[in-house]
């Protein structure tokens, strides 16, 4: 079995997010220290006592990198090496997840430059002046025509591929619009207008994506020990050094999620078991849609980090394996909306 750790991005959130692996589990708790150590103030607090905060996208991102590298302690607390993956990737945000997996970026520098992301994302666009939207059920082709027909009222441009029947457009709030008429006049099943701050993963963004620039070359990053593939590319950099992965997580930021193709890469690279780590399930929804004969499972909490360790008990060994165990594959439908970004 060839095994992918997968990392969801902002939209994630929800109150008391990691707070059962964080009373149960040494390491997770020694993640939310760290992450309240280095910026200030209690994560603890942020995440589990329904602080408004954790909507503003300056206190999201730390937040969402926090619970998922928790999530991420306890399982190599509870499993170690039994469940050690051949490859990473992250949605938008979550990348940088991934590459704290990979050993690529520290924990602490991790959860300090996202809170900068957050920022410098936060204050690219005018609150209001730029939207997103989830359109279901209009194929690729579809969706970019109404782009390309709706840009007389803005730009507006596919941001994110999630899934099959599943893309996120990003704009200017006026173009948005009229694209999301467009699509459900050419056969969407819905479209969702998501509650968001900002046109993300939208050429709007390329200037925040200079500012990250300035603040990565301040950032220690070393050679994955696992591939990490980038939402740009679809795939793991092709020269896995500091410095291309930098570039790729400055074009990251105004360039589209190519999550769907990153699963269907990931496959063809001989993954059949995917592991969604931190808080939610939309990746794990993600993966079903767009390759259902796969195992996929979940840990965000006690229960379905003690269903991890079941399966992999019951299985005696994950390499020696085709699958976890009978019956632990996640099923649910498509996740809307969460960790687009």
């Amino acid at each position: 079995m060839k095994i992918a750790y997968l990392f969801p991005g902002q939209g994630a959130q929800y109150p008391g997010m990691g707070k059962e692996l964080y009373d149960k589990s040494k390491a997770a708790r020694r993640v939310f220290r760290a992450a309240s150590k280095i910026l200030g103030y209690s994560m603890e607090s942020l995440c589990f006592d329904g602080d408004d905060r954790i909507n503003l996208t300056e206190y999201t991102q730390p937040a969402v990198v926090t619970a998922s590298c928790a999530a991420l302690a306890a399982v190599r607390e509870q499993l170690g090496s039994d469940l050690a993956p051949a490859a990473a990737a992250g949605l938008s945000l979550g990348e940088y997840s991934a590459l704290v997996c990979a050993r690529a970026m520290g924990l602490k520098q991790a959860i300090a430059l996202v809170r900068k992301r957050g920022r410098i994302m936060q204050e690219a666009c005018p609150p209001g002046a730029g939207a997103m939207a989830t359109v279901l059920g209009l194929g690729r082709d579809a969706v970019l025509e109404v782009c390309h027909e709706a840009q007389s009222a803005g730009v507006v441009e596919a941001a994110n591929f999630n899934c099959p029947g599943q893309i996120v457009i990003s704009g200017d709030a006026k173009a948005v619009g009229l694209a999301s008429e467009m699509a459900m006049a050419r056969g969407a099943r819905r479209v969702i207008r998501l509650n968001v701050s900002g046109p993300f993963h939208s050429s709007l963004l390329q200037q925040a994506g200079a500012r990250l620039r300035d603040e990565l070359d301040h950032v220690r990053i070393s050679r994955p020990r696992i591939p990490v593939y980038s939402n740009v590319t679809a795939g793991p950099s092709a020269a896995p050094v500091p410095r291309a992965i930098r570039a790729l997580l400055v074009e990251q930021v105004a360039s589209p999620v190519l999550w769907e193709q990153t699963m269907v890469n990931m496959a063809n690279a001989g993954v059949d078991a995917f592991i969604e780590i931190g808080p939610g399930r939309t990746l794990t929804n993600f993966v079903k849609k767009t390759l259902p004969q796969v195992t996929v499972m979940n840990v965000e909490d006690l229960a379905s980090l003690d269903a991890l360790r079941a399966a992999v008990s019951r299985a005696g060994s994950v390499r020696a394996t085709p699958a976890l165990a009978a019956g632990t594959v996640a099923t649910a439908g498509a996740g809307v909306g969460g960790g687009v970004w």
